[in-house]
């Protein structure tokens, strides 16, 4: 696999969950016509698809290099707002893993960029990350697609959880503390993006950083966090 394949409403989603994959051009013109115009019109219709997904394929190769060594082909694997799933289609090819993703199925109508405390702001479709898994090989029976405010969540207990620039990042943690707590297990590793690594060393046995974004807005750190 050398880009992954995806359509032109496919590439807009992905640059609205990462607008680093688009060029400096574009970025100029979010600041000039704001966050709306651009999310409705400027990310559909100026983008090149195929630039976008040669990006998002880069990138996905650095994030997945940063994780794969804690990632074995018996584990069970759970993503909290993975985006259009292009991490996980690395994971599954390599290890050939089930995963289940937990996902917002909506586009707020301004897409922010920053915490939502209130757990409302998405932008999503399972439609497309559906199509967009199918598209680059992932089989259907290796993944299950949950709607975080419409479906009952799974209850069964996974290995690794995996939530980047989404649980505490994006969202509150507190907000899925409980439910993490029913579907860890005592040897599970949960590894996420957060603004505030030193919270998390409360609640786990350990704590491991594995990669620090200083450059960004939030400077945040990603983290490993194990309770053995």
């Amino acid at each position: 696999m050398q880009n992954f394949k995806l359509d032109r409403d496919i590439a807009h989603l992905a640059v609205l969950q990462r607008i680093e994959l688009t060029g400096a051009f574009l970025k100029k013109l979010r600041k000039i016509f704001g966050r709306y115009i651009f999310s409705a019109f400027i990310s559909k219709y100026l983008i090149n698809p195929n630039e976008i997904s040669k990006n998002y394929f880069n990138l996905m190769n650095k994030e997945f290099s940063l994780i794969d060594k804690y990632i074995k082909h018996n584990n069970k694997i759970l993503t909290i707002g993975s985006g259009i799933g292009g991490l996980e289609i690395l994971i599954h090819k390599k290890f050939n893993n089930h995963i289940t993703f937990i996902e917002k199925n909506y586009i707020s109508k301004k897409v922010k960029y920053g915490w939502d405390i209130k757990n409302k702001e998405a932008y999503n479709s399972l439609k497309l990350l559906e199509k967009f898994l199918l598209n680059n090989g992932f089989e259907s029976n290796k993944f299950n697609l949950f709607d975080f405010d419409n479906d009952k969540l799974p209850q069964e207990k996974f290995d690794v959880i995996i939530s980047l620039y989404s649980l505490d990042y994006h969202y509150n943690f507190n907000l899925y503390k409980d439910y993490l707590n029913k579907v860890m297990k005592s040897e599970s590793i949960l590894i996420i993006d957060t603004i505030r690594p030193d919270f998390f060393k409360t609640i786990f046995k350990k704590v491991e950083v594995i990669k620090e974004d200083i450059d960004t807005v939030h400077k945040s750190k990603r983290i490993i966090c194990k309770n053995q």
